[in-house]
């Protein structure tokens, strides 16, 4: 049942909901930079079961985003709609088991040590997909004005940016500071500890921030229909259903070019939180407080630039703006091979990396931004076909998609680590080995860019398309309320 349609609402709570995103954005961002190298580098687990490990867990996390997606669909909770219950459950249980992960002690038995990992990673990504699927639905919700929707993101991906900075570039200097036992911070075990401790705080407030800042515009929310609810459950039907509204969402062409181009750019991000820490860590020989610099202009850059792409977007439209942003992020990974190419010497000036850092950052900002925005239009186009609004399978599948693909490729790297003969026990890696952990994440960003650009350049929808889609739903709405 659709109430009447939200245009806009108080910035103070475009602030709320995207706060929102700075606890998930901070625990994704700790696993996905650390995860790899803590396994491997701190635990002592062979690179190969780490890969699996993650791997599975991805696999996880990818299929139960769009059930996630489904059940808040079809969630009709008195006091919380569709999705508030959600975000209060996922946040808090995301919290608990993302401090268990980064507690384990390096001493124990290898079996003990990886299954404690694996289960861990496995209960923290389920409770983020309990929190980010109907957080990232309620989203394309609280507008339905073309250029609103891109601000609300803008500001979502602002403070998820934060969050991924402070995980990274912060968190490196703050929890991995040099001692005398550990000369490199990052090979310290109560480091992550420190930092697990207080990401998982973090992500129980911000969770708790954006249902308060989103509980009041409940009433103009779209409901589910009491005739949907009715009858028994029927656990084949349910999943009959579920299957039918992704095959829905992957038909409609526009989504599936957003899907693509997300596919790809997210095949580049794999790479860079899977190997990047190696890569700056071994490669270029970079200590903590040099990764942070680089790292953290990076996300600064991103965090700056969010005012450039929601204008760029209002100027020229959402795919153009798109195809800029991977035009940036293409000449950063050019600029980024030449530096493995020169690793010798990029060692002795990190400053070097930090033109990459800033092109890699400013085209990021609208990557960042413009596929959730996109996707809320293609929601409005099915809804004149079908009636429904299905936020939560449309933002699942989206997730479903790459994050599949993400596993196979740390999947991947976790087994071509063992090949190229990285070990970290020794202090000083082969240079060959060195070499090609730099080629990887160089030459398959390159690679995963150009197919992002291929797919994005197939989308179809305009401002003036959804426009006139929105008038029409206005239109039946009018009718249905005489």
């Amino acid at each position: 049942m659709a109430a009447k349609r939200l245009k806009n609402i108080a910035l103070i709570d475009k602030f709320g909901y995207g706060a929102g995103n700075l606890g998930a954005g901070i625990i994704l961002q700790v696993i996905n930079t650390y995860i790899v190298f803590y396994a491997t580098a701190v635990l002592n687990i062979p690179g190969t079961m780490v890969g699996v490990a993650v791997s599975l867990s991805i696999i996880w996390d990818a299929f139960t985003d769009p059930i996630m997606g489904y059940i808040s669909d079809r969630s009709s909770f008195k006091y919380f709609g569709r999705r508030h219950l959600y975000l209060l459950i996922g946040a808090l249980f995301a919290g608990i088991f993302n401090f268990y992960l980064w507690t384990i002690n390096p001493e124990n038995s290898l079996i003990f040590k990886y299954s404690w990992f694996f289960i861990n990673v496995i209960l923290v990504k389920t409770f983020l997909t309990v929190f980010g699927t109907p957080y990232v639905a309620l989203g394309a919700e609280l507008s339905s004005d073309y250029n609103e929707r891109t601000l609300i993101q803008s500001i979502r991906t602002v403070f998820f940016i934060f969050g991924v900075f402070s995980a990274t570039a912060l968190g490196l200097y703050l929890f991995f500071m040099p001692t005398e036992e550990y000369h490199l911070g990052q090979l310290n075990p109560g480091a992550y500890a420190n930092m697990g401790i207080a990401s998982s705080i973090i992500m129980i407030i911000s969770g708790i921030i954006a249902f308060i800042a989103t509980y009041k515009y409940l009433p103009y929310l779209y409901k589910v229909t009491d005739n949907k609810n009715s009858g028994s459950f029927n656990p084949l039907k349910e999943v009959k259903q579920l299957i039918l509204d992704f095959k829905t969402a992957l038909n409609n062409y526009d989504f599936r070019s957003i899907v693509l181009g997300y596919l790809s750019t997210n095949l580049t991000v794999a790479l860079f939180t899977a190997v990047g820490l190696h890569v700056f860590t071994y490669t270029f020989n970079m200590n903590n407080t040099e990764i942070a610099i680089i790292i953290g202009t990076q996300f600064l850059i991103s965090i700056i630039s969010q005012p450039f792409w929601v204008a760029l977007s209002a100027r020229f439209d959402k795919r153009p703006t798109i195809l800029i942003g991977l035009g940036f992020s293409l000449v950063a990974a050019v600029i980024f091979l030449f530096s493995v190419l020169n690793r010798s010497y990029i060692a002795e000036h990190h400053l070097l990396l930090l033109p990459f850092a800033f092109l890699a950052g400013f085209g990021n900002g609208g990557l960042f931004t413009m596929p959730a925005s996109m996707v809320a239009d293609v929601i409005d186009v099915e809804e004149l076909k079908t009636g429904v609004r299905l936020e939560g399978i449309y933002y699942g599948c989206l997730t479903f998609s790459y994050k599949t693909s993400q596993s196979i490729a740390i999947l991947f790297l976790g087994i071509l680590l063992d090949i190229i003969g990285f070990d970290p026990a020794l202090a000083e890696q082969p240079d060959y080995t060195l070499l090609f952990i730099g080629l990887i994440l160089a030459v398959g960003g390159i690679i995963t860019i150009g197919f992002a650009f291929k797919f994005y350049n197939n989308y179809r929808l305009t401002h003036s398309i959804v426009e006139n889609v929105q008038e029409k739903l206005s239109s039946q709405e009018d009718i249905n309320e005489e």
